[in-house]
């Protein structure tokens, strides 16, 4: 229904199937009533129980349609409905009567309306049963069956059509269209949720291939640029769009659209680089220690950002030329923050000064890199104790859309 929770719909529909239980029990319950009294030639107790119930029954409902609140509603109804069960029952045979079981349906409808009512009625009827069976030890008893022995195999039908009736035909009934409606309702959310999936994955890969197109623009516009400090500012650029777009490419891939698994980008987007700066014949190891970890796409880029940035640094600045070297990257889960990473990341090359920091400095990819945690929600530490310039990085994964660079 538009404009409705799911939450309200299941309460409409709960409140539409106890009016027709309590309507039809009502009206079931007066005719019985009448049946005992004039056919059955029952004057004793039952027939006054079953009219009476049916009339509370009613008043209760037309109450019901005043305050429009269904637990106090249901609450009397279950009262009433069990009082007369357990009162026919006691006058009907008591253990042996066939009205007995007309006190499990109370139960069945509490269940209906929450596990909390449901358990509270099992466990009162349990109780009442027992006190039934009481009236079987005869210095114990203090009950009598007023069901005349020539009424009794009709007075067991009609209490068995009675209980059938109400558990079949309008409880079964009624459950089995919610059952229905239920099924179609998630055969219906399942493909709507497919059909966003599909929708989703389209949205990844044409962004991804928008990123692509920007990145040939930017190799272009590099290949056709003198200015080597221009060339490098365009090269940088691209790296940074195809650190963008190795994302979205990895979620279009994947079954799991929300999140990526963080090692395999990690390797392609390192592996990329080192070909990128070094040339593929290069001296550059790379080793990798990340777990399996799955991060949101507003953790992955800012941090794929970060650590394009990192190794960008490492390897054009700290590992010169042609030489050898080592960049490593490590990312784990903090063991005492479960909601917090850890992202230790650098090189063996030539470092550089203390001094040196992203305040102090004209260099956008210092800048960056702790512009990137900051919106990690993170700490950034230098590791003074390796060679080289080393990161130590702690962050949490975002929950939210990503916010503006600055």
């Amino acid at each position: 229904m538009p404009g409705f929770t799911i939450d309200q719909e299941r309460l409409q529909d709960k409140t539409r199937l106890f009016l027709k239980v309590n309507y039809t029990s009502s009206i079931v319950s007066i005719l019985f009533g009448a049946l005992c009294y004039f056919i059955l030639n029952i004057d004793q107790i039952i027939p006054y129980a079953l009219i009476g119930f049916g009339i509370l029954n009613f008043i209760n409902l037309l109450f019901f349609k005043a305050h429009k609140t269904i637990s106090p509603t249901f609450n009397f109804s279950a009262i009433i409905a069990l009082s007369c069960a357990f009162i026919v029952t006691l006058y009907s045979g008591g253990i042996h009567s066939s009205f007995i079981f007309m006190m499990s349906l109370v139960a069945f409808a509490g269940y209906i309306n929450s596990s909390r009512y449901g358990q509270l009625y099992f466990y009162t009827i349990f109780i009442l049963v027992i006190l039934i069976f009481t009236q079987t030890i005869p210095e114990l008893k203090i009950t009598q069956n007023v069901v005349p022995p020539a009424s009794d195999p009709l007075f067991s039908l009609v209490s068995i059509l009675f209980a059938l009736f109400i558990l079949g035909n309008t409880f079964g009934k009624s459950l089995l269209k919610t059952y229905h409606a239920l099924y179609s309702s998630k055969k219906k959310l399942a493909l709507q949720v497919a059909e966003k999936e599909n929708l989703l994955k389209e949205v990844h890969h044409r962004v991804k291939n928008n990123l692509q197109t920007v990145s040939s623009l930017l190799s272009l516009q590099s290949r056709n640029t003198v200015n080597g400090s221009m060339k490098n500012l365009l090269k940088g650029t691209q790296n940074r769009v195809i650190a963008m777009a190795m994302v979205h490419e990895m979620l279009y891939m994947r079954n799991d659209i929300s999140h990526i698994e963080y090692k395999s980008y990690v390797q392609e987007l390192s592996e990329y680089l080192i070909r990128s700066i070094k040339g593929i014949d290069n001296k550059v190891d790379l080793k990798i220690d990340i777990p399996e970890i799955k991060l949101g796409i507003d953790t992955a880029i800012p941090l794929g950002l970060l650590i394009n940035e990192t190794l960008t640094n490492a390897l054009k600045y700290g590992i010169a030329g042609d030489e050898e070297g080592e960049v490593h990257i490590a990312l784990k889960k903090d063991d005492k923050k479960n909601d917090e990473y850890i992202l230790e990341i650098g090189d063996n090359g030539v470092g550089f000064p203390d001094s040196i920091n992203y305040k102090n400095t004209k260099s956008l990819g210092l800048k960056l890199i702790h512009n990137l945690t900051r919106q990690l929600r993170g700490t950034i530490t230098k590791d003074t104790t390796r060679k080289g310039t080393n990161y130590i990085i702690k962050f949490h994964e975002i929950k939210q859309q990503l916010l503006p660079i600055a």
